[in-house]
């Protein structure tokens, strides 16, 4: 996925969770890309994230630090 367009997609889930609770936020933008995204796409993010995440909203970048890579967990 084009760089650009994961970070936008990711951040607009983030905003969405973002009115929770921070941990109910933490745990659902991390569940949310966990069972939606292809195994491919959570890996890219989450190299990113380790190479400092410019742009990442903050629960975008702490889910994409938490997450499972290997597989959909659904």
């Amino acid at each position: 996925m084009e760089q650009t367009k994961m970070i936008r997609h990711v951040n607009q889930i983030a905003a969405y969770f973002e009115v929770y609770p921070q941990d109910r936020a933490e745990e659902s933008v991390r569940g949310h890309l966990e069972k939606f995204m292809a195994p491919s796409i959570r890996r890219q993010l989450a190299d990113y994230a380790l190479d400092g995440g410019d742009g990442l909203h903050p629960l975008a970048q702490q889910a994409a630090q938490n997450m499972t890579v290997g597989s959909n967990t659904s």
